[in-house]
């Protein structure tokens, strides 16, 4: 099945808190292992703290029925677009659909966005090649904002409008 082409994606609201904290969870436990650090934001993040983020972020999501099987945010930072919290299912990665919903929440950017902006783990080698074929560059020696896995790379993309 090529979850990218078959799988709705929709905005998310308040009422997917619960089950975006459990696959996030499940997506970062890799990231943890990978990245040889349990201090992690995705892992620690209460259900409150997701709540909180719905309705601050841009989020979609995708559903295979009624399990939610991927999702991502975007908000506007100045002339920047932040992406973050991109996860897919396990059991479905390397399908295509974390491309896809990369594409998607790129799409959600505000017309006067001059940049897309993301982080992960600088071990995260599956995540930085996805990142790198969808046109981004690690920008070395910038600052990580607090929020962020420790030992964390920015990564950007331009874009001309």
């Amino acid at each position: 099945m090529d979850s990218a082409t078959v799988l709705p994606v929709r905005r998310a609201d308040a009422t997917a808190a619960a089950e975006l904290l459990v696959l996030q969870r499940c997506c970062w436990v890799e990231e943890a292992l990978v990245n040889d650090t349990l201090d992690i934001p995705p892992l620690l993040e209460t259900l409150d703290e997701v709540r909180t983020w719905v309705t601050q972020w841009s989020v979609l999501t995708v559903r295979d029925g009624h399990r939610l099987v991927g999702a991502v945010r975007g908000r506007p930072i100045d002339d920047t677009w932040e992406i973050g919290r991109l996860m897919v299912a396990p059991d479905l990665a390397g399908q295509g659909l974390g491309r896809h919903l990369l594409d998607r929440v790129e799409q959600l950017a505000p017309s006067h966005t001059r940049t897309f902006e993301l982080f992960t783990g600088a071990r995260s080698t599956r995540n930085i090649r996805l990142y790198e074929r969808a046109g981004y560059r690690i920008v070395e020696d910038d600052l990580v904002p607090d929020g962020h896995i420790a030992g964390a790379i920015v990564l950007r993309k331009s874009i001309d409008r």
